[in-house]
């Protein structure tokens, strides 16, 4: 389970527990400095997400970015997804808090 390839989706509150994982999180962009990009996650945090050159995120657009947690609020990019204009982000929020659950996820999953 600590494979490079490994991810769990998580939020913005959640980041501070994953510094030096990979992760993926679901997200907005609402500004860009052409390295990097501020976004509005599920849970309505902030976050900057570090492009690699040639990256571009669309306004208006929402994205599932895989990368590397560099500290509680930034991303380090590695490959992102663009996801449905119609993306639902309280049902994703929703989803990542009860994934994270102890109630339901299995002890061994959070040993990432």
């Amino acid at each position: 389970m600590g494979d490079s390839l490994t991810s769990i989706r998580v939020n913005s509150a959640l980041l501070p527990r994953f510094v030096g994982k990979t992760i993926r999180i679901a997200c907005m962009p609402i500004r860009s400095n052409g390295s990097s990009a501020t976004t509005m996650t599920s849970d309505g945090g902030h976050i900057t997400v570090t492009l690699l050159p040639d990256t571009h995120m669309a306004p208006n657009t929402y994205y599932e970015v895989i990368g590397s947690v560099f500290n509680p609020t930034t991303i380090k990019l590695l490959h992102c997804i663009t996801m449905s204009p119609n993306l639902d982000m309280k049902m994703v929020d929703d989803t990542i808090k009860l994934m994270h659950d102890p109630r339901f996820a299995p002890k061994v999953f959070f040993s990432l």
